[in-house]
């Protein structure tokens, strides 16, 4: 079987069995191919060179196998001209090493985009943990050495990733990787950081959908209808900010009936309806609204649901909505629907703790200001500027988007430089994958 097809667990037994604990695959700029840590891992590197629509020459994947829970750790570095690689950590079950590889890829160069659109001096960086069938993640003990082992891996990478929380890993499990590692932000208030962010992304998609309303000169939320999928912590968020601008009304799908429970009693009175849903149930998405927001999972809008969407404007939370960017970025122009490309609208997560390291100012104004309409980097200004692109060129808003994103992706941080490239090229130098 393929490295690719396998699972991660059976990629760890592989790796095991070459008497490795730790892989890369580095891109070398001048030839264009693909440093490998060991020969057999020739099929991972052609899996990235054989059109790989997710693979965008990323400057480094870096692979680890925890020394006593055996999980596979991976940290993707995408383009760091900006600054070192920052993005959150996910703890996620992947079927297959393909799984793996594509999210942790895609969602790297979605954080290269989400940091430059925002103005913010970082790279794009993703961190992985694999979570295996059974392995006991909700074990506090358990979860306390994973992330302890992960603090380590990040460590040894020198800085050329910043790891920060993400699906599957909460403010408790950050708290252990600060414990571990200084390459860390979302932090906890207790030791200094920024706390809870959900209320920051909550406003900036809401910001991002006034935008988008603008464009099409339809004038405010005030009446409009909202259809959402998940109330997580930031859907719920959302959903105060929409009901403060006073929308008509808001039907929001939820899995959990304790999370409905709670919503109903946080928001009785309004113009709320939550119905429930099942794994795999995208039923909302075919709720006619004037606003669709999808807050779940990735590749929701895909060749299944975009032909079922009644609204006039898609623009959510959640990561990687488009299942195939540019396919499903057409399908849903060719239906007059304007989407908000997400890494555009739901950057205020890395904005509130990107620079923790600064300190905190109340109500800094390096954070309010990506809800204003006056600078130029604010989620209205460039949700403006990206959908007005798209019009005048003829293009989708999120080749628009990603017009705009990769060429400020490309602009050297103003001290340092490309730094992370020579910290990537030292880990090269330095054998890194022997090492630890």
């Amino acid at each position: 079987m393929s490295l690719v097809d396998q699972s991660p667990e059976a990629f760890v037994s592989q790796l095991r069995s070459l008497g490795q604990h730790r892989a890369y695959l580095i891109h070398d700029p001048q030839s264009g191919q693909i440093h490998r840590s060991h020969p057999a891992l020739g099929e991972l590197a052609d899996f990235l060179l054989a059109g790989n629509r997710d693979y965008q020459q990323h400057e480094g994947l870096f692979l680890a196998i925890g020394p006593r829970s055996g999980a596979l750790f991976g940290a993707f570095v995408h383009k760091t001209h900006r600054g070192q690689g920052q993005g959150g950590l996910r703890h996620w079950p992947y079927a297959t090493m393909t799984a793996f590889l594509r999210d942790g890829l895609r969602l790297a160069m979605g954080m290269t985009r989400k940091n430059a659109l925002a103005g913010l001096w970082w790279g794009g960086g993703k961190g992985l943990i694999a979570r295996a069938p059974g392995d006991g993640f909700r074990d506090p003990g358990h979860r306390a050495e994973l992330y302890r082992e992960y603090a380590a891996f990040v460590t040894s990478l020198r800085g050329c990733y910043i790891t920060a929380e993400d699906a599957g890993t909460g403010p408790d499990d950050m708290a252990i990787v600060h414990q571990g590692t200084r390459f860390a932000t979302c932090i906890p208030p207790q030791v200094g950081g920024s706390g809870n962010p959900s209320p920051a992304t909550a406003r900036g998609v809401v910001c991002a959908m006034e935008g988008a309303l603008d464009h099409l000169g339809l004038g405010s939320l005030g009446g409009k209808k909202i259809a959402m999928q998940g109330t997580g912590n930031v859907g719920a968020a959302m959903i105060g900010e929409l009901l403060q601008r006073g929308v008509a009304g808001i039907v929001a799908s939820e899995l959990s009936l304790e999370r409905r429970a709670q919503l109903m009693q946080q928001f009785a009175g309004a113009p709320l309806a939550l119905v429930p849903a099942e794994p795999g149930d995208n039923s909302v998405l075919a709720t006619p609204c004037d606003i669709l927001a999808p807050n779940a999972l990735g590749g929701i809008l895909n060749p299944d649901t975009i032909p079922a969407i009644q609204a006039r404007v898609v623009c959510g939370a959640a990561n990687n909505q488009l299942l195939d960017d540019e396919r499903d970025a057409r399908a849903l122009a060719a239906r007059g629907i304007v989407y908000v490309p997400d890494y555009l609208c739901n950057r205020m997560g890395i904005v509130h703790c990107a620079n923790e390291q600064y300190g905190q100012v109340p109500h800094d104004p390096a954070i309010e200001r990506h809800f204003g309409r006056d600078w130029d980097n604010s989620v209205y200004v460039i949700t403006r500027r990206a959908l007005e692109l798209a019009t005048a060129q003829g293009i989708t808003t999120a080749a628009a988007a990603n017009k705009l994103a990769d060429e400020l992706a490309l602009q050297p941080h103003p001290i340092w430089g490309h730094r992370t490239r020579a910290i990537v090229d030292g880990l090269l130098a330095d054998q890194w994958h022997l090492q630890g």
